[in-house]
């Protein structure tokens, strides 16, 4: 943790923790006085204990916000005046709605050396507001992310809970040498697209020793959306997902479906998955294109789970229809081994694309029990080619290609 010899309070700016009164100024006076003076080594902005009611506000490099036991960091109610972001270069549009986006609640373009941590305090997105937007199909442009930071380097985000985000919790994107470690993110199992980490054409990144229960995936790796991904070109690459726990009704590792720009070299290993739709989904679609290679996920227990592991070439839809039907996506050398579950009802399924088989599937030590009493669902499998070593319940036939169990077994 980087030593600020420069702190200021909140409310040295009129910030009030009193859960009423708005702190939207206070924020943009501190972090203003932290962006003009430069303070050698940087500052850090200290947050007391109380709630502190505030609008979106804008990070700054070189700069510390700590949340001290007790600090919540509340965003307001006040959605009609929420500034508008343009949408991301790799994805075209708003995931959720075409045009801009709302802006995240904490911001940040093009910083460095940026932290955001404290004693357990809590950011709270005041979720349900933009839910029930949701539910009512009443959005005008996508929900904003509790954190985005983009085009940034040096982070690492530590030590707070994470409660009700609009929509996706954490969302570095076009970022590098990024740390995001003991957190706890929670939102209701029923809340939408409230993704816990969702790396996106990023690298070098370490995700670790965090509890997460939210309603869709725990860790979503990405990497830009059809036509605007393939042309932004930016792959996620070098991204390490260790110690995570959690439930959620989605996935707890996944990877896409946005993956146009490519996912490659990724590690997920000691993993705890309770209560979860699929355990381990890799996803992407015709017209992603990028590669996905080189992932390997490992350790992982998982419990009471629809599905044990899903990899599959025809998830998520597509930002318009622009996009390129000969644009196949290449799935290739993913290690899927040490990996027990109880209560699973199917233990999994890989369907390819049949002008673009998956290639190099490989599992290894594999045991999945059923739920007692229940029927048993085998495997299927489509356009895949790999190898199984000491899996239980026993693959699809087509994991026994001869030609890749040499690129597996030496894998493992």
């Amino acid at each position: 943790m980087r030593h600020r010899s420069d702190r200021i309070s909140i409310t040295d700016f009129g910030g009030v923790g009193d859960g009423f009164t708005s702190n939207t100024n206070a924020f943009k006076e501190a972090i203003y006085r932290i962006r003009h003076l430069r303070r050698r080594g940087g500052t850090l902005l200290y947050i007391p204990p109380g709630e502190y009611l505030t609008g979106p506000f804008n990070l700054t490099s070189r700069m510390t916000l700590y949340l001290a036991r007790g600090a919540v960091i509340k965003a307001t109610m006040d959605t009609k005046h929420w500034p508008l972001v343009a949408p991301l270069p790799s994805y075209g549009r708003g995931r959720e709605r075409p045009g801009g986006r709302y802006m995240s609640f904490i911001h940040g373009n093009d910083l460095h050396d940026v932290i955001i941590t404290g004693e357990n305090g809590t950011i709270d997105g005041n979720g349900h507001i933009w839910w029930n937007m949701w539910w009512q199909r009443t959005l005008k442009f996508t929900r904003p992310n509790l954190i985005e930071l983009m085009n940034s380097r040096n982070i690492i985000i530590s030590n707070l809970v994470f409660k009700n985000s609009p929509f996706w919790n954490i969302h570095p994107v076009y970022c590098s040498d990024v740390v995001i470690q003991y957190l706890t993110i929670l939102a209701p199992a029923n809340s939408p697209n409230t993704d816990g980490i969702d790396p996106d054409s990023s690298s070098n990144v370490c995700i670790e020793d965090s509890y997460i229960s939210t309603g869709d995936d725990l860790v979503a790796i990405k990497s830009g959306w059809d036509e605007y991904g393939i042309a932004y070109n930016r792959p996620s690459h070098d991204i390490t997902v260790r110690r995570i726990s959690g439930s959620s009704p989605y996935a707890g590792i996944a990877i896409g479906s946005e993956t146009s720009g490519g996912v490659e070299n990724v590690l997920a290993e000691h993993l705890n998955l309770y209560n979860m739709g699929v355990g381990i989904h890799l996803k992407t679609n015709i017209g992603r294109g990028g590669v996905i290679r080189n992932i390997t996920i490992t350790n992982v227990y998982m419990e009471n789970t629809r599905k044990g592991i899903k990899i599959v070439g025809d998830a998520g839809d597509h930002p318009d229809r622009g996009y390129n039907q000969h644009a196949l996506p290449v799935v290739k050398d993913v290690m899927i081994k040490d990996v027990w579950g109880e209560k699973v009802q199917q233990p999994g399924s890989i369907h390819g694309l049949k002008n673009a088989p998956f290639r190099g599937i490989c599992l290894s030590n594999i045991y999945l029990h059923g739920i007692p009493g229940s029927k048993y669902l085998p495997w299927q499998c489509s356009s895949v080619s790999g190898t199984a070593v000491q899996v239980i319940p026993w693959p699809c036939p087509e994991l026994t290609s001869r030609q890749d169990i040499g690129v597996c077994s030496s894998s493992f």
